[in-house]
């Protein structure tokens, strides 16, 4: 029982599971954007292909 107060007293671990929330909102920021824009990007070179083609 004194560890686990002990471990809620200690400010260090609350920093770093803030940094880590962070991290991961940053890469599901990352990854959703990255989804549309690469949609959005093979759409286009769809498009200049079958303009070149044409």
């Amino acid at each position: 029982m004194k560890n686990f107060r002990k471990m809620f007293r200690d400010s260090k671990g609350a920093t770093a599971i803030e940094y880590g929330l962070l991290a991961a909102l940053i890469a599901v920021a990352a990854v959703s954007s990255m989804d549309t824009l690469g949609s959005q990007v093979g759409s286009t070179f769809g498009q200049v292909k079958s303009d070149m083609a044409g």
